[in-house]
């Protein structure tokens, strides 16, 4: 369910985009520093964004300073300053999802691979167990997005309604938990399952001919069979698109603003476009 939440970066100007890059520099540092030099690798810009989004509710920001990158240390790169909870929040996200990504990968994957994920596992348990510690809300949200979605997987006839709402309700709640009174609940809980299932039938689009090749399991196959229509995938993946970015816009930021409406209005159109249509890339 990675790489679809990123910036439009021609669309993006060089001083937001340094900015961008120094989150997730920061977001990288953070990984290293709270679960091991290892957790490196699986840095995204999707949890990238979640902490994009908690710094930019900050009432204060105390800038950026230059380090050196642990992976080339002849390359400066930004670091946020002050802003570890946000960070944190953003690696503990990491953490988890890759964890359930990678039970996933051990239930439905090819032998060979089952094999690989299963030796990497203690490593990624290890690293589990501290981000749940630290934020119990994102390993229950997480814990019931995996179980919910094997039931969907072994129901009879699921739509595509029913194989999205897991991926859902976990954003839902974890961008939930951003909101700092009653009254933006609902406009965060609102954006959280939007853009969830956006990401979830974006991913099921994107892996239909891999899915139908192995047999996997997958909401359009079901639906449309061995020939998926892009223009009525579109249809419905719009639908949800057009809700989160309702809901984005009831949101209030105090800063990476110009950064978030790139990504929000650019990148994820962008993105939904090049997965949809990729014969009309460029």
């Amino acid at each position: 369910m990675f790489g679809f939440v990123y910036i439009d970066k021609p669309e993006l100007k060089m001083k937001d985009y340094e900015a961008y890059r120094g989150v997730y520099c920061s977001l990288c540092k953070a990984l290293g520093k709270e679960y091991s030099p290892f957790a490196r690798f699986i840095l995204n810009y999707d949890c990238t964004f979640l902490s994009l989004v908690s710094i930019s509710r900050q009432s204060t920001c105390q800038g950026f300073k230059s380090g050196r990158c642990p992976f080339n240390p002849a390359k400066k790169c930004n670091y946020t300053v002050g802003q570890e909870e946000s960070l944190s929040k953003g690696a503990a996200l990491t953490v988890i999802t890759s964890y359930y990504k990678l039970l996933d990968n051990i239930d439905d994957s090819s032998f060979f691979k089952k094999i690989g994920c299963t030796l990497i596992r203690p490593f990624f348990a290890l690293w589990h167990n501290k981000a749940k510690a630290k934020f119990p809300s994102y390993e229950e949200a997480l814990k019931n997005m995996y179980l919910s979605q094997l039931e969907v997987e072994k129901s009879e006839n699921p739509c595509l309604d029913m194989a999205a709402e897991p991926t859902a309700k976990m954003l839902e709640t974890v961008f939930k938990l951003e909101a700092k009174n009653k009254s933006e609940e609902l406009a965060f809980a609102q954006f959280g399952y939007h853009l969830g299932r956006w990401i979830y039938l974006m991913d099921a689009f994107k892996d239909f001919a891999d899915d139908l090749r192995s047999g996997g399991f997958n909401p359009f196959i079901l639906k449309f069979g061995s020939n998926v229509d892009s223009s009525e995938a579109d249809a419905v993946i719009s639908q949800s698109y057009y809700l989160l970015t309702k809901a984005y816009e009831l949101i209030d930021k105090n800063r990476f603003i110009d950064i978030l409406d790139n990504i929000i209005y650019k990148g994820l159109a962008k993105k939904q476009k090049e997965t949809l249509y990729p014969e009309r890339k460029g």
